[in-house]
């Protein structure tokens, strides 16, 4: 079958829209929205008829069957009551290691290396904490084909962790608060690696940062930088930290679901993520962990009850034994009712099919970088153009950003404001079409033509 995203693509790489073969956007528009091979998923997302929504990079929709698995539970809960940790179908006494499994393949992982479980933040604080333990007590990363991933770490030397100055705020809290607690100075140790433009990291500037700094025991990046949508070369990055001698962490919030991962084949020692953005498994659902098989049987820095090897979970014994799995990590009893819209939304997503959904999001994102050149004049784009660099999400940015963001959600056009200037605009493939997409520039033109922005107050703060 021909590539049914090639005029998208072609409208981005040649000479703008004038040089596809459809000229008008609106006939383009129709025309990959009449081939789409994805197109009937829209159909079984619950997004109100009246918004066009273009925030699935923050929170996405529900799903018909994560909806449907929601419900089963909660049936369940009424039906059984304690007995469905074992009797419902299927039980809940599994839910981490069994929703780790569907994951898995996502990141290009083994079942047993991803599990369910905590939050996100959460997840950050115990693989943080748990691999800075390893540092201290003298075991650095063990990599085949990295000279200095040897499995040793200099004694009595306090392990840095490098970072970038565009990451997610939260995960710069916990990384602090994780070497506070080990006595260290995360004023001296948290290393951070600047950026040449004020949208990206160059992946030079990490290398750099690593042969300038021998004390650096973890690297801890994201896949994809929530502002700009940064795509990060997970490989490299992973490589460059072994052959310093150093473990390769990432952050997979502004990707997984969007962004087919090879966390396995790339060499990554451990990876964290939510599961209420591209994965649609709703507000504050469960997060997701990875931890490399190599590293099981590590003493999770957070130990509790659910990490604990299931075989003897409910002997009560007062030692903990770890599960040889990435189950060790989970903590506390897993809230189902933010665990079961998973189990729905992500069989959605492996029935889409990950390379599929990556395909058209590319194309999605073509086609908006194409209209904005084209018809917004006083809009940059700020995501890399390169499709090995660019995420799933679009940031546009304009001096008047706040209020243009403001002005299109008061006519029915979800996106969200990052500051100091960036609309984030994200045409998740599941549910959004061509068409959306151009509905969506439509409406960003009016709004600048006629200066409507100029009606909306800035700095009133909120949820975006």
């Amino acid at each position: 079958m021909d590539d049914p995203y090639a005029p998208a693509r072609e409208a981005l790489a040649g000479e703008g829209l004038g040089g596809a073969d459809d000229a008008d956007p609106a006939v383009l528009a129709a025309r990959l929205d009449d081939t789409d091979p994805l197109s009937e998923f829209a159909d079984r997302y619950r997004v109100p008829d009246d918004l066009l929504y273009m925030d699935g990079n923050s929170l996405g929709p529900a799903s018909d069957a994560a909806l449907a698995s929601l419900d089963r539970v909660v049936d369940e809960w009424r039906d059984r009551l304690i007995s469905g940790w074992t009797d419902a179908d299927p039980p809940w006494f599994d839910v981490g290691e069994r929703l780790g499994d569907a994951l898995a393949p996502l990141v290009g992982a083994e079942p047993a290396e991803v599990v369910v479980g905590n939050s996100i933040t959460v997840n950050i604080h115990t693989l943080i904490g748990t691999f800075l333990d390893e540092l201290l007590a003298g075991n650095g990363p063990e990599r085949e084909g990295a000279a200095a991933a040897d499995g040793t770490w200099a004694p009595g030397c306090d392990p840095a962790v490098l970072v970038n100055e565009l990451d997610f705020p939260s995960d710069h809290y916990a990384i602090r608060a994780q070497l506070r607690q080990r006595g260290i100075d995360p004023d001296e140790k948290l290393r951070v690696v600047p950026s040449r433009d004020g949208r990206t990291i160059d992946p030079r500037d990490i290398e750099a940062a690593l042969e300038a700094h021998d004390d650096v025991g973890i690297v801890f990046m994201p896949t994809a930088l929530y502002r700009s949508g940064q795509l990060f070369d997970v490989e490299r990055i992973a490589t460059a930290a072994h052959e310093a001698g150093a473990y390769a962490g990432f952050d997979a919030a502004h990707s997984a679901g969007a962004v087919p991962h090879e966390f396995g084949d790339a060499g990554v020692d451990f990876g964290v993520w939510c599961t209420y953005k591209y994965l649609n498994a709703g507000p504050g659902s469960i997060g997701a962990l990875f931890v490399a098989e190599r590293h099981h049987g590590l003493d999770p820095a957070l130990a509790g009850w659910w990490g604990h090897e299931k075989a003897t979970q409910f002997e009560m014994n007062m030692t903990f034994t770890a599960a040889n799995a990435a189950g060790a990590w989970q903590i506390g009893t897993p809230p189902l009712l933010s665990a079961a819209p998973l189990e729905g939304s992500v069989e959605l997503l492996r029935e889409a099919g990950i390379d599929r959904l990556r395909e058209k999001s590319l194309a999605l994102t073509d086609f908006l970088i194409a209209l904005v050149d084209e018809r917004l004049p006083a809009v940059s784009v700020g995501t890399p153009r390169e499709h090995a660099a660019r995420g799933g999400h679009v940031a546009l940015e304009h001096p008047d950003g706040e209020r243009l963001s403001a002005a299109l959600t008061d006519r029915g056009v979800v996106v969200d404001f990052r500051p100091p200037n960036v609309v984030r605009v994200c045409p998740a493939a599941p549910y959004t079409s061509f068409a959306d997409v151009l509905e969506v520039v439509d409406e960003i033109e009016a709004i600048l033509d006629s200066d409507a922005y100029e009606a909306y107050a800035t700095g009133e703060g909120g949820v975006t």
